[in-house]
Parts: structure tokens; sequence; C-alpha cells
């Protein structure tokens, strides 16, 4: 009986919870209830963190270069495409850059605004392929706590975003995050096309920096909403949170950037590249390793 309660309990609070969510994408893939994509999210911790390590115990690492180049500018296209609907749906078309409240409307601009956030949710889930990948090639150095915990977050958060806030000041750190990917995975993709490539990725010193920039313009942007008055941004808890997300990443990348940059010039040159990719395994997108690919 007790059990009944309970679930009858949790059932009304789902009930009364969802529904204020978004009408219009409650029918999209995977957005039917957050169910689905935790289990997802689950099957990938336990791969990448149990199960794929111990597949691959007695095997060869995988070779897998071509993929990997496919993979990588696969990515700067989507990310490309996501940074042009993102302008083209209010970013670029009548967003203020202030307090941008969500369109709730079925308006051509609003659906838009909105199936851009539900595409930028779900390539989340691509991006996971990041850390399978660095399991299939063993190197497992790169699957950091950090990386695991970026890469299983985002979507979850964002199947939330999707469900109740598509659209508004809040997909401001998702626009700098597409066009910040499409600069990362360049890089990436150069780099897994080889050693002949390498004279082309001279702006390499200048990723973290980039970085930087990203949650800092996110976390100044997100902000604004604590000292504009009457802003009707509907749900705030969204802009807690990703004033919570650009303020921890951007003491994540001070830290890295003092390490690598401040104590790691009173070391050999060796030892400078060693603390490079230590620091920088699980803070770039999760894992700021920029020798991913090679």
């Amino acid at each position: 009986m007790e059990i009944d309660d309970i679930k009858s309990s949790a059932a009304l609070m789902y009930s009364e919870f969802i529904k204020n969510a978004d009408r219009r994408t409650e029918t999209w893939f995977l957005m039917s209830s957050p169910l689905p994509q935790t289990l997802i999210i689950a099957a990938y911790i336990y791969f990448v963190t149990s199960l794929g390590p111990r597949l691959m115990e007695n095997r060869k690492a995988f070779d897998l270069k071509g993929v990997l180049i496919v993979y990588n500018f696969s990515v700067v296209a989507l990310s490309l495409y996501m940074c042009y609907e993102y302008v083209m749906s209010g970013w670029g078309t009548g967003y203020s850059f202030g307090c941008d409240p969500v369109d709730y409307s079925e308006s051509p601009q609003g659906v838009r605004m909105a199936a851009t956030c539900w595409l930028y949710y779900f390539s989340k889930f691509i991006e996971m392929l990041d850390t399978i990948f660095f399991v299939l090639r063993k190197k497992y150095s790169q699957v950091t706590f950090l990386h695991v915990y970026h890469h299983s977050i985002m979507p979850f958060t964002w199947w939330f975003g999707v469900c109740f806030s598509a659209g508004g000041m809040g997909t401001f750190h998702a626009l700098l995050n597409c066009i910040v990917h499409v600069i990362m995975y360049s890089y990436y993709g150069l780099t897994a096309l080889g050693p002949n490539y390498q004279k082309y990725l001279w702006w390499k010193k200048y990723l973290t920096s980039i970085q930087l920039i990203q949650f800092m313009m996110v976390s100044t942007h997100i902000s604004q909403y604590f000292f504009i008055k009457d802003c009707t941004y509907d749900f705030p808890i969204f802009i807690y949170i990703i004033a919570s997300y650009g303020l921890i990443f951007l003491f994540l990348f001070l830290n890295f950037w003092y390490h690598a940059y401040t104590k790691g010039k009173r070391l050999p040159k060796v030892l400078q590249n060693q603390t490079w990719a230590h620091h920088s395994n699980g803070v770039m997108n999760g894992n700021a390793n920029h020798e991913k690919e090679e």
C-alpha cells in the first residue's frame, strides 16, 4: 500500500511539475519525459567509465583516423548550421541582448527558435562520441571526471530548457558555444588529418583564450537579469543554472590558465607540455586537451 502511495504521489508531483511545459515541444523526439535521456546518459556513463575500458582491456586500440576526420568536420558543419538558426530565429532578428523573454507562440519565429534549441539539445548526445572515441582508442587519461560530467549534465539540463524555456536570453550561451565549437572542432579535424597540417594550426595557442572569453561573455550577459527591473523571464531557475555554470567553468579555465601559462613557464619545455596535457584534460568542453586527435 505504501509503495502505491509513493507512486501516486510521485505521479501527482510530476503532473504538477510538467503542466507548465511548452506544448510545442512535448511531442518531439526524446521530449515526452526525462526518462529516455536519463537512460541514455546512464548508459553513456557506464560505458565510458566501466564497460568500455573492460572490453578494450585485451584489445588493440582502434585506429579511427578516418572516422575522426568525418566526425569532427561534421560537428563543425552542424555547429555552423545552429549558429545560423540561432541568429535567424532571434539573436540577429530582434533580440536585444538584454532581457529577452521566450516566445511561446506558434509564430514561425518562435517555433524556429524552439526547434533550434531542440537541435542544440540533441547535438549534446552526438558529442558523447568524443568520450566513446577516447575509450575505443584507449586514451583513458582524457576520460576525466570533468569531461564525463560535462557531457552528461549538458543534455540533462537542456532537456528541461527545451521543455520549459526554448528561447530568450537563456540561449545566448548556446549560440556562443556553437561558435566556439566551430573553432574547436575545426582544430580537432585538422589535427586528425595528420602532421602535414600542423603548419595550419598556429592559432592553437589562442584556444584557451577563446574559451575564457566565452565564459566571461556568458557570465556577463546572464548577470544582467539580476540588475534589470521587471524582467519577464518565465523560469528564472534557468538563469541561475546558466550563471552558475558560466562562473564554475570560468573559474576552471582561469585555474587552468594559471597552471599552464604561469606555473608552467617555470618548467622545462618537456614538463610544460606534460603540465599542459594534464591540466587541459577535462576542461575544454569537459576535455580541454588540444592534442585530442593527434
